[in-house]
């Protein structure tokens, strides 16, 4: 019986540490909508959690919305209240896997790879395939980055047509990650 204890205590632990995870809550991301000729519409948040299973590639990020900050007070409110409705929808969601994610080829050179995945934002989500990025490993952290573009109609986000000459309906993001072994 002592045994079989042992044993099952053994192959648990075994499981646990072979399960690697790296994260973050620093995470940077961007976001510009902006038109020429009118007043940039760009924000950051640097205070984004992400989390990346090195067992199989799987990475998770959350960013609360009313940590996106713009150069125009008064931007920032319109968006918190009018766009993105942050007190209804408070957090924006990103899951997917990375393609053919492999932790021991990491380097401190970077490898090009893909990941698919879901993105949810006022409510809405939207699937993405194939949003390139860069990785590496540097002093033990792991650095994501990369970048994509949605568009502001997939969210049901609805511009008012005085402004809407001045907001690009499509959307560049990028993002950066800093994660370390958890």
């Amino acid at each position: 019986m002592k045994k079989v204890i042992f044993l099952a205590l053994f192959f648990i632990s075994i499981s646990a540490i072979a399960q690697s995870k790296y994260l973050t809550k620093t995470g940077q991301l961007n976001f510009e909508a902006s038109v020429p000729s009118f007043e940039e519409v760009a924000a950051k948040n640097n205070a984004v959690t992400a989390i990346l299973n090195t067992e199989n590639g799987e990475f998770a990020a959350l960013a609360l919305v009313k940590g996106f900050r713009f150069k125009n007070a008064l931007m920032e409110e319109h968006f918190n209240e009018n766009y993105a409705e942050s007190d209804e929808y408070p957090k924006a969601t990103f899951k997917g896997k990375m393609e053919n994610f492999d932790f021991d080829t990491l380097s401190e050179t970077n490898s090009y790879s893909h990941i698919d995945g879901s993105l949810t934002f006022h409510g809405a989500t939207k699937n993405l395939k194939g949003i390139p990025l860069t990785i590496k490993m540097v002093d033990e952290k792991i650095i994501i980055a990369g970048n994509f573009k949605v568009l502001v109609s997939d969210f049901e986000i609805e511009i008012p047509k005085i402004v809407a000459n001045k907001l690009s309906n499509e959307v560049d993001i990028d993002f950066r990650f800093e994660l370390v072994k958890k």
